[in-house]
């Protein structure tokens, strides 16, 4: 069974459940759920498309009613889970389907039942879904939500705590508004003491989370300070670094990852970080996972070393880590695993570079722009030297990614080639802020790669602007038009030592399909971009076909529609955020509809049919007053014409406006249904609220008792604790020296035995070799006496070519003053030389701007060949009817 057929049957099934909840109607629906479960459809599911639309907003109210069965809410929670992991799905079911309102709804209906099976599935898959993604504060049941976590965080169901864990570490995590809600909570003290105990969890994964958690809380407060402040700080980076090293399971390395990441962002916590004494041995051994063949484990090892490359002096130690050759030295024996663990580091990161498209996306990117800030810092500490010979083998691999991918590999692989060719030109563009680097470049990169790569972009960037204006294909565009520019920007500096760089470079820049690369970087709200655009328009406008007014008309454009933008946001709602929407370019305004342009012709022809009726009633008139009045008629229509393109630009837009307020009206419908859901649900509690606050307060009376008590007695235990942690760290510090003295006396020993073993050696040696010293001795005596003999030849010899030299030595000043004679004039032809390449260079241009002309005026002048066929024909049919004397200057006209 195909998947549209089987999508069909869905939401066949799911109309008649709703329509009549019976167990028969719920079996179908589960099984049909589980036929599409195996058919794994995600693309097609998350498309956009009005069926499988309707089959996922189905599912999601059929799971949100709390009448419905655990086993079929389970069944299709189990569906939607199998694309949690997509990104593209992910944020469909979180921004566009509201999954996330979904599950909370449910943990709320059964929040009485934590036990259940279905409520630590929905935490599981909340936990996957909200990973580094933020969620909407006003979504259905989310401070239920919150408190639930808050209140089952002590639970004695260890699988329970840690779904409830790691979900609160992702709300917390970069969110303002779920931090406010959570610290105005009346036991949000209570939730900070639990969460301080579960430090001393024996599970990593726990203690991970806790820490997240209270770093997004409470890092800028008192409690942060106490918990992060000089002193424990470096019990953090240990257990951080043990973690993401020795791993506890990918999901507890991605969180520590992340929680090291929002750390460094802390100026303090970063200057901790430095002065970590143990921070280059765990900096190689973080290196070395980038041997590991897990993609995710790569990539968030590479997300670590890139927000580290925010602070200089661990960008700096990690350039000389990944770039510097490491030197030979002795290693003690126990370290032999690091060592080689974290051995070549680069090779990895080249590894992951040239990664295919089909393979992650994270890891080419982080690997791409883990290189940046490496060469970034190389270029400032000057290390490009030591670098020389890994810069090669990297152009090598890297320049292959610029080729364009085959057209049938399909449009997902097509975007993913547009990015990842985005970070290699950034990197293409740090590596010309060295001479060296840049010569490197120069000698790898043809010209025609890079015209290739503008020529896809910009193609590929006009078929986005022609399609259906979706918020993907917008932002997509966008970044073409970013690589473009980039691209651009990165010809021109290698225009000056390649010939055909320069003028493939030229002839680019006089294409009208740049314009909308320049126009959208131009109105940018990015500084960077607009001043790429400025140093491209700085190149692009001395040139003389370069299309200034078109740009201009552009950049006016996406200023009207941006404002037009902010007035319609202004009107509606903030939950139209992410439905479709009208791209910037009007693909309407280079399209002339086939029907108006047949129109158009018939009307002329009506129109020069009532001119001929016209000349017969009226015979006196000259010809120059008849052609006067078909001008004056061909400029009216010519108006007209513009004025109806002008409307159907306008009809494109209201149109396009008409399907983002019925796509509004849907999201708000379906946003007024769940808020009505909420409010029975809400009615409902508060009454059932309102019978038990009464014990509630006499609970609380007692509570505060109790807390008293428990306070002053973790007083005493921390008191206790903190004199065993002293200890333990006076031990811990006498064992590490014991332990590095093992390790050198045993390096010692070895070093001095395989030293004593090669001084026997040579002793006997020098035996031997004294003896045969002696003989070549009383050889060397009688060869003395001969040689006598001949310096005394010699010195006669050389009497005789002393003489020779000095007769030499004067040939010789001749010859210098002629070379000094020639210098000058090489320095004269050098200088016309430098004239004639210059006027090469504007030759050059000028050759390429009148091909461009030529080309022009060549479809210009068969159009008007065209048009005069028919003003000939015309003038001829205007003669045959007009009077014997009309007729003789209608002949002389015509011969004109």
């Amino acid at each position: 069974m195909d998947v549209s057929t089987c999508l069909k049957s869905l939401l066949l099934a799911i109309r008649q459940y709703r329509n009549n909840r019976s167990a028969l109607n719920s079996s179908q629906l589960q099984k049909h759920i589980e036929d599409v479960s195996g058919l794994k459809c995600g693309g097609v599911l998350f498309s956009g498309q009005v069926l499988p639309s309707e089959c996922l907003s189905g599912l999601m109210e059929v799971a949100g009613d709390p009448n419905t069965s655990h086993a079929l809410t389970g069944s299709i929670i189990s569906l939607l889970a199998q694309f949690a992991s997509d990104g593209e799905a992910r944020e469909a079911l979180h921004s566009s389907y509201n999954f996330t309102g979904t599950l909370a709804s449910i943990i709320h209906c059964n929040r009485s039942t934590p036990e259940e099976p279905l409520v630590l599935q929905c935490l599981n898959v909340l936990q996957r879904l909200t990973y580094s993604v933020r969620t909407q504060h006003c979504a259905s049941h989310i401070h239920e939500l919150i408190s639930f976590l808050m209140q089952h965080v002590q639970s004695s169901n260890d699988d329970i705590v840690k779904a409830c864990l790691g979900l609160m570490a992702n709300l917390c995590r970069h969110d303002i508004s779920v931090q406010s809600h959570i610290k105005s909570q009346s036991n949000v003290k209570a939730f900070y003491r639990a969460l301080i105990n579960f430090l001393c969890h024996n599970c990593l994964t726990v203690v991970v989370f806790a820490l997240s958690i209270l770093s997004s809380l409470t890092l800028n407060e008192e409690v942060g300070q106490k918990l992060f402040n000089a002193k424990n700080i470096h019990q953090t980076f240990q257990l951080i670094f043990n973690i993401t090293v020795n791993g506890d399971g990918t999901l507890t390395r991605n969180y520590a990852v992340d929680l090291l990441v929002d750390l460094l962002k802390n100026p303090k916590i970063a200057d901790y970080l430095t002065k970590y004494k143990h921070l280059s041995v765990c900096l190689s051994e973080v290196l070395g996972l980038l041997h590991n063949k897990h993609p995710d484990t790569a990539s968030k090892v590479m997300e670590l070393l890139v927000s580290m490359c925010s602070v200089p002096v661990l960008r700096k130690l990690i350039c000389e880590s990944v770039l510097r050759p490491p030197a030979p030295r002795l290693q003690p024996a126990t370290r032999k695993g690091v060592q080689a663990r974290g051995s070549e580091p680069s090779l990895a990161l080249i590894h992951w570079v040239t990664s295919p498209l089909d393979g992650p996306e994270q890891c080419y990117m982080q690997a791409l722009s883990l290189l940046a800030e490496l060469f970034e810092e190389a270029i400032d500490s000057s290390l490009c030297s030591s670098a020389q010979s890994f810069v090669e083998l990297l152009l090598q691999e890297v320049l292959v990614l610029l080729q364009s991918p085959d057209s049938t590999e399909g449009e997902q692989l097509l975007k993913k080639h547009c990015l990842r060719a985005g970070r290699v030109v950034d990197f293409l563009l740090v590596l010309c802020g060295d001479d060296a680097l840049r010569m490197l470049v120069s000698q790898r990169l043809s010209p025609e790669v890079c015209v290739s790569q503008v020529e896809l972009l910009l193609s590929y960037s006009q078929d986005l602007s022609g399609s259906t204006c979706t918020t993907s294909n917008y932002q997509l565009s966008q970044v073409c038009s970013k690589v473009v520019l980039k691209t651009l920007e990165l010809m021109s500096h290698f225009k000056q030592q390649m010939p055909d760089m320069e003028a493939s470079f030229y002839r680019i820049l006089q294409d009208q399909r740049i314009v909308t690369p320049i126009s959208l970087a131009m109105t940018s709200n990015c500084r960077e971009h607009v001043q790429v655009a400025l140093r491209i328009l700085l190149e692009a406008a001395p040139l003389p076909d370069f299309p200034s007014v078109i740009l201009g008309d552009s950049i006016a454009a996406n200023n009207a529609y941006c404002q037009k933008e902010s007035e319609l946001s202004i009107r509606s709602s903030p939950a139209s955020e992410d439905v479709s929407f009208v791209g910037k370019s009007f693909p309407m305004m280079h399209a002339e509809p086939s029907g108006s342009a047949c129109q158009s012709i018939d009307s002329l022809i009506e129109k020069l049919q009532n001119g001929v009726e016209l000349q017969e009633k009226v015979k006196d008139v000259h010809m120059s007053e008849i052609i006067d009045v078909y001008e004056q008629k061909l400029s009216a229509l010519a108006c007209k014409e513009s004025r109806l393109q002008d409307l159907l630009e306008a009809k494109a837009l209201a149109l396009s406006q008409a399907d983002r307020l019925i796509a509004q009206y849907r999201c708000q419908r379906a946003q007024a249904e769940a808020e009505a859901r909420k409010l029975a649900s809400l009615l409902k509690d508060t009454e059932r609220k309102k019978e038990g606050l009464q014990a509630e307060l006499n609970d609380h009376l007692l509570e505060v008792e109790r807390l008293k008590s428990d306070s002053q007695q973790l007083l005493e235990h921390n008191g206790r604790l903190q004199e065993v942690a002293d200890q333990h760290q006076e031990l811990k510090g006498t064992y590490n020296q014991l332990l590095s003295r093992y390790d050198k006396s045993e390096g010692m020993l070895k070093e001095l035995q395989a030293a004593h073993i090669s001084l026997t050696q040579q002793a006997e040696g020098l035996r031997k070799s004294n003896e045969g010293l002696k003989l070549q001795q009383e050889r060397t005596l009688a060869e003395m006496a001969e040689k006598e003999q001949q310096i005394k030849c010699l010195k006669t010899d050389v009497l005789e070519k002393e003489r020779n030299i000095t007769g030499l030595e004067n040939n010789v000043r001749r010859q210098e003053e002629q070379i000094h004679e020639m210098e000058e004039n090489i320095s004269i032809l050098r200088k016309e030389l430098n004239k004639t390449e210059q006027a090469r260079k504007d030759t050059s241009i000028k050759a390429s701007s009148l091909e461009l002309q030529k080309s022009q005026l060549e479809a210009k002048l068969e159009k008007m060949e065209e048009e005069l066929s028919k003003h000939t024909q015309m003038i001829a049919m205007i003669h045959s009817l007009s009077s014997g004397k009309l007729k003789g200057d209608a002949t002389a006209n015509l011969s004109l």
